[in-house]
């Protein structure tokens, strides 16, 4: 992705920016018109059940804060409005040490998981009507996993994913067959309640009452992008493929760090 398509936030220099995302219905806004494409506040409340007259306000605080601009119109009787970027990151230990930053991050996270209730109610759709044929079947899936990791294993592991996700993505640019993939990476780490002489030998740790996996990528974390994606939407990987449901990404999925980069909206 290039620099031209992802915006990053500094809570020291973009507060209000940053506050601006903290609205759900900003961030649904923002993730509708980057998966969608330029859309009028008319349409937006159509696709998100709000009234008109509240996502115009929305998207005129958008504006204000360059995440949207005025797109070309079909006509002169109502404005169109289009995403800036594609993708909207920030560091989460920057965005954790500012006063009042914190709300970002707990918003954009709600969102991004209503985006993946919606989109494994929209894949399992696709299945059953046979939108999607036999060859998806097995690579696509969820799991959860808990490995125990360092920090720094925990960041190379994301780079890694990031990475390949990158790689693969232009590599398919082009083949017909692609469709859009929806892929989310939860990372977080839980605080031990037990001494470390406790934990199971360094092995990973999975709760079997949850713990599962399916599909043949399914021990392979998904990428968290806009778009986000960040992220995108954000996010935000945050842009072509099938249309995905209504409600849209967080504002941008995909993540900058710091030197890791923090939920990208």
């Amino acid at each position: 992705m290039d620099d031209d398509s992802r915006r990053v936030l500094d809570p020291e220099r973009d507060p209000a920016a940053l506050k601006a995302l903290t609205h759900p219905l900003r961030l649904r806004l923002l993730g509708l018109l980057r998966l969608r494409g330029p859309a009028t506040a008319s349409e937006l409340a159509d696709r998100t059940g709000e009234s008109s007259a509240s996502t115009s306000y929305h998207l005129r605080v958008l504006a204000k804060h360059a995440f949207v601009a005025e797109a070309e119109h079909r006509d002169g009787r109502e404005r169109r409005w289009k995403a800036v970027h594609s993708v909207t990151s920030w560091s989460n230990a920057a965005v954790l040490a500012a006063p009042g930053s914190r709300g970002l991050l707990e918003t954009s996270r709600q969102r991004q998981l209503e985006h993946l209730r919606e989109t494994v109610e929209r894949h399992e759709a696709d299945i059953a009507t046979g939108r999607l044929g036999r060859e998806w079947h097995e690579p696509s899936g969820i799991s959860d996993l808990m490995p125990r990791l360092t920090p720094e294993s925990l960041s190379e592991l994301l780079d890694t994913v990031n990475a390949k996700l990158a790689e693969l993505t232009a590599r398919d640019a082009d083949d017909p067959r692609a469709e859009q993939v929806v892929t989310v990476v939860a990372a977080l780490p839980l605080a031990s309640a037990e001494p470390a002489e406790g934990r199971a030998g360094g092995r990973p740790v999975q709760d079997p009452a949850t713990a599962s996996g399916d599909g043949a990528a399914a021990d392979v974390a998904a990428a968290d992008v806009a778009a986000d994606g960040e992220r995108g939407a954000d996010g935000a990987r945050a842009e072509g493929g099938a249309p995905l449901p209504e409600a849209g990404p967080t504002a941008g999925s995909a993540t900058v760090r710091e030197p890791r980069s923090g939920d990208d909206r």
